[in-house]
């Protein structure tokens, strides 16, 4: 499959549940169409003050369902899946950067840069597709998100928390 045909998949998929959650009062964090071996997964996550629960995601599971086999958009077969972000939610759109600024993130690059493939730091803020954080020492760093495989928030498990 294109990356194009992909890519209006998952918009297509997007606009579809949009109007539901809306109506749930939950957020739309991120939606994934994903090969993983020879399966197809559409993948949404989903968030809200205070949290997801099963129960919201099998809400929504049972009535995005319903409404992607009456619109039938995806030609294969694929498995739907709903789930929260995560604590150490992938920073996607623009509202993730600037909602997550000042916290800390890990970068993960698709090439390293001398020798290094992931860094963290704090996020300093995104321009554009100008990702900048601030390493220790206030060291700045500035990556391309073409350049990345993903952005996440940094959770240190030690302290038990974002920061």
């Amino acid at each position: 499959m294109s990356e194009k045909k992909k890519s209006g998949t998952v918009e297509t998929a997007r606009r579809l549940i949009q109007p539901v959650l809306d109506e749930m009062g939950i957020e739309l964090w991120d939606t994934r169409f994903e090969k993983e071996g020879s399966s197809w997964f559409l993948r949404y996550f989903i968030d809200k003050e205070g949290g997801v629960t099963i129960g919201d995601c099998e809400a929504v599971s049972c009535t995005v369902d319903q409404l992607l086999d009456e619109a039938d958009p995806i030609s294969q077969s694929y498995v739907l899946e709903v789930s929260s972000p995560g604590v150490e939610r992938r920073l996607v759109r623009d509202e993730h950067f600037a909602r997550y600024e000042g916290h800390m993130v890990v970068v993960r690059l698709i090439r390293p840069v001398d020798g290094v493939r992931e860094f963290v730091g704090r996020l300093a803020g995104k321009r554009g597709d100008a990702i900048t954080i601030l390493l220790e020492e206030d060291v700045e760093m500035v990556f391309d998100k073409s350049e990345t495989a993903f952005i996440r928030l940094y959770i240190d498990f030690e302290t038990g928390g974002l920061d």
